[in-house]
């Protein structure tokens, strides 16, 4: 493995960019103050969860170096074929025998997986020729919420990842409360891509404690739900008293 594509959506994206691709968080800071050019029409640029970011692990098993990068400015779903665009273009100047040596990693919202017409266009071009990748692992944080709907109200199917089903990916369902369980089948899937070639879904059942963005209060619309999560310990306090 060469290299790792993240695509990630807007939550979580900044403790991605600091905790596993390294980007300092003093530059996170300073790329959130913007440098206000009153000449320039656009401010200070995109939006500052938009700004990615590339890192490099050492080691691992055999002695070279190997990349992590959120590199993706996309807004939730516009972008999803970015890093499965990116993995062939990666891979054309270092072609090698022993296959795909890029994995792309794409993180979705379960709403976003099951609701958004570009992911089934990705997905069906997933086994196409020109558009191989060697396969995407794709991770739906499944917090039952879209925005502010619950389930039943944003698709007619049972899962949120049945939208796979159309290229036979395999699917995993894993309880979000158990890490050891996410590790196990983030290790699976992976060994799976690795053999097939194929994409793989891992759907992680879990919930968000807060809302949607800094403006989104949960419990209005679903006062049932959040009146359980209020009530529920942290998965790291679960975990270590466990």
């Amino acid at each position: 493995m060469d290299e790792v594509v993240i695509g990630m959506p807007h939550r979580g994206r900044l403790n991605v960019l600091a905790n596993i691709v390294g980007k300092p968080i003093s530059q996170i800071f300073r790329e959130f103050e913007g440098n206000l050019d009153p000449g320039q029409a656009h401010g200070s640029g995109d939006v500052k969860y938009h700004l990615g970011a590339e890192g490099k692990y050492s080691g691992f098993r055999r002695r070279r170096d190997r990349r992590v990068a959120d590199r993706e400015p996309f807004a939730p779903g516009g972008g999803r074929p970015g890093p499965g665009g990116h993995r062939p273009a990666s891979r054309t100047p270092r072609p090698r025998p022993d296959g795909f040596t890029v994995l792309p990693v794409m993180m979705h919202g379960d709403a976003a997986f099951a609701g958004q017409g570009v992911v089934a266009e990705t997905l069906n071009l997933a086994l196409l020729r020109g558009y191989r990748t060697g396969g995407t692992v794709h991770i739906v944080v499944n917090n039952q919420v879209g925005f502010t709907t619950a389930p039943e109200h944003s698709r007619s199917s049972q899962y949120c990842t049945d939208v796979a089903k159309m290229i036979a990916a395999p699917v995993f369902h894993v309880n979000g409360d158990d890490p050891e369980a996410c590790v196990w089948v983030a290790k699976l899937a992976v060994e799976y891509r690795q053999r097939w070639h194929n994409d793989v879904v891992i759907d992680m059942i879990c919930y968000r404690r807060r809302g949607h963005n800094e403006g989104d209060d949960p419990s209005m619309t679903q006062p049932a739900m959040y009146d359980i999560i209020d009530a529920k310990r942290s998965v790291r306090k679960t975990y270590t008293s466990r």
